[in-house]
């Protein structure tokens, strides 16, 4: 649980956004307004940025709600998450946006939500009957990280943990006859699986992102003990076991030339799905995509390193509008979205974890993978209210100098120093 103090508007914000409220009014909010029909029913917009292959689950999610709810109806409506992020923070302040909405992949964005004072509280709404928010059921990291000031903000639109993608032909080739286990393992199939011809890479053994992108380099990091911030909020990017860790991957990169530098997300998933790379760290939402390129797909635990099992855990957070006309229907939504009948049916169709603690039993196939990864999943920078600020203008510049040849430690302490600053660390 984390506190923030709130900010109030100035006048010259409050001008601002009043003469963006007619703009954005004549546009629409982001689809169609929400409206109680003729017949009573009540029409509630949802703006989400899942645009990739699991765009379909959450679809079907919300299709089967409609249908067991007459009364209320949900539109769904995917964007890109850049073009959600443009739209949602002015049309929301100023009342204008969809009833319901994922802000943004990154949990710590609903800080900007939260201080502007355009989503509406959920605590009123949590509980354990049949139109309640079961928010107990969460894993606590996640009630923890959209908990602020006491209230809760945000429920989880999904649950994901990141596992170990690996090409089975890739490593028959090879020689290898198993998923790597250990990092030493792990470092050492990389570089076995990294092939080359007149001096150019023909094939790489892992395909590692590092910006616009669910994060990897943080899990390089805690397989050693690494992190990026302690609990008290000060940087720990800069400690003797992150710079160990950081050293060792980037020179893999550039020395050994086992991944690609400066990749973003959808570059490092194409590198793996066109066969080009034999290992990749990502979520559920990329296994339909590479059984679909015909991949003979192996899948397995992040490999252990000297701290322990671990990897990142991903949730995405939804949302509601403080100014939306239909806030009770919008609960409801969500209560029902977050029951253990929606999570039980949304981890059969997409292959996610249910984002419950209370359904191991009815995980099935893929999902049983990144469900078990769930006991050592952690969430990146989570309950950081400047989290995007640190991962976008500290972090991924941070790793994307270090992959080109920057000296580790003093750009480790330099981005130590601006973490610090934003944190407001005294240390």
């Amino acid at each position: 649980m984390v506190s923030i103090k709130r900010r109030g508007r100035t006048a010259a914000a409050v001008a601002t956004l009043t003469a963006l409220s007619a703009a954005l009014a004549g546009c629409g909010n982001n689809g169609v307004s929400s409206t109680t029909s003729s017949d009573g029913v009540v029409q509630l917009t949802m703006l989400t940025g899942f645009t990739g292959p699991d765009e379909a689950s959450y679809q079907a999610l919300v299709k089967e709600f409609n249908q067991t709810h007459p009364k209320i109806h949900v539109t769904m409506t995917v964007e890109p998450w850049a073009t959600v992020a443009q739209k949602l923070p002015e049309s929301w302040a100023t009342g204008q946006g969809p009833d319901l909405a994922t802000p943004s992949s990154d949990p710590g964005s609903i800080f900007n939500y939260i201080t502007t004072n355009s989503v509406l509280p959920l605590t009123g709404a949590t509980g354990t009957g049949d139109e309640q928010i079961d928010s107990a059921a969460f894993p606590s990291s996640v009630r923890d990280a959209f908990t602020v000031n006491g209230q809760l903000y945000a429920v989880p639109a999904n649950m994901a943990t990141l596992v170990l993608y690996y090409n089975k032909d890739m490593f028959t080739a090879a020689g290898i006859t198993s998923a790597p286990t250990t990092e030493a393992d792990f470092i050492a199939d990389a570089k076995k699986l990294t092939l080359g011809s007149g001096g150019k890479t023909t094939q790489y053994g892992l395909s590692l992102a590092d910006n616009n992108t669910i994060q990897m380099w943080p899990i390089l990091q805690w397989m050693s003990g690494g992190d990026i911030i302690g609990s008290d909020g000060c940087a720990k990017v800069n400690d003797a076991a992150s710079v160990a860790a950081l050293t060792q991957w980037s020179r893999l990169v550039i020395q050994n030339h086992i991944s690609p530098v400066g990749q973003a997300g959808a570059d490092a998933d194409t590198l793996f799905s066109s066969k080009k790379a034999a290992m990749e760290i990502n979520g559920p939402w990329a296994a339909a995509g590479y059984k679909s390129a015909g991949i003979d797909l192996g899948m397995a635990q992040v490999p252990v390193g000297s701290a322990g099992p671990v990897t990142l855990a991903s949730t995405v957070p939804l949302m509601i509008e403080k100014a939306t006309p239909h806030a009770a229907e919008a609960k409801e939504f969500l209560a029902w979205y977050t029951s253990k009948t929606a999570q039980t049916k949304f981890s059969q169709i997409s292959g996610f974890p249910p984002a419950r603690t209370d359904l191991a039993s009815a995980v099935a196939g893929d999902a049983t993978l990144f469900a078990q990864a769930l006991p050592d999943a952690r969430l990146y920078l989570a309950g950081q209210p400047k989290a995007t600020s640190i991962d976008g203008d500290v972090y991924v510049p941070m790793i994307q100098k270090i992959e080109r040849g920057a000296n580790v430690q003093s750009t480790t302490d330099s981005a130590a120093q601006q973490i610090n600053q934003l944190t407001g660390c005294k240390s």
